[in-house]
């Protein structure tokens, strides 16, 4: 038997699940912004109480490993290598657009005749995303990457197929993105619960990440703003 924890801290959703070989135990989530620390283990301690487990009972910790927001993937991957470190345990990583996706496809299901592409997309600030493309099958068939969206993105792949745009960074598309094949989803975001047969698959087949030296998939180098100083302009 395994029981694998699942945290999802890459955007504004802080999302924590709890699975036994792959089926979800249950899950807790908010989408309040800036509150990662505040309640991320909160919702983990709850989470295992609820279950009826104990924190000994893990067999593993997924994370979410990115690319997402600087902040949040620190407090995720901290908080999991944390975990791992205190239980000897091994820790798996999930990539973002992947989870995010499988949530579009529930959703979306098998509509229509055309071809179907699932683009995910992660605000990145100002008119930039982060994305990639999949297939029906949840294949990755063009690398994940940070792009500025512009009346010529994705031209090439609408022609021939229905894409469906979502997550945080999609509303940024509609105005520029206005091809009949285009639908637009406001309600998927990464969570944890999504992640559960990944982390599965990735644990029967011991594909573990180094916790002492694995770091998030930040895609870019974190430039922090510069303080404000009073009486400057």
């Amino acid at each position: 038997m395994s029981v694998i924890l699942c945290i999802e801290t890459a955007t504004s959703v802080c999302s924590v699940a709890l699975s036994k070989d792959g089926s979800l135990i249950g899950h807790k989530e908010t989408q309040i912004g800036n509150s990662h620390a505040e309640i991320i283990t909160v919702f983990i301690d709850e989470l295992i109480k609820a279950s009826g487990l104990n924190y000994s009972d893990l067999s593993a910790i997924a994370v979410s490993k990115g690319p997402g927001s600087y902040t949040g993937l620190r407090i995720g991957v901290s908080t999991a290598k944390g975990l791992c470190y205190a239980l000897d345990i091994p820790l798996i990583s999930i990539p973002t657009l992947l989870t995010l996706s499988i949530g579009a496809e529930k959703k979306y299901g098998d509509q229509g005749a055309l071809p179907v592409l699932f683009c995910p997309m992660i605000d990145a600030r100002r008119m930039e995303v982060y994305s990639a493309i999949y297939d029906k099958n949840l294949k990755q068939v063009r690398e994940t990457k940070a792009e500025i969206i512009t009346a010529d993105s994705f031209s090439k792949e609408l022609e021939n197929n229905r894409m469906v745009f979502f997550g945080d960074g999609a509303a940024k598309c509609r105005d520029f993105v206005t091809h009949p094949n285009a639908v637009f989803y406001d309600d998927i975001f990464p969570s944890a619960q999504n992640m559960t047969n990944l982390a599965y698959t990735a644990y029967q087949n011991k594909q573990f990440e180094d916790v002492a030296y694995f770091e998030p998939y930040y895609l870019k180098d974190f430039i922090p703003g510069i303080p404000k100083v009073k009486g400057l302009v």
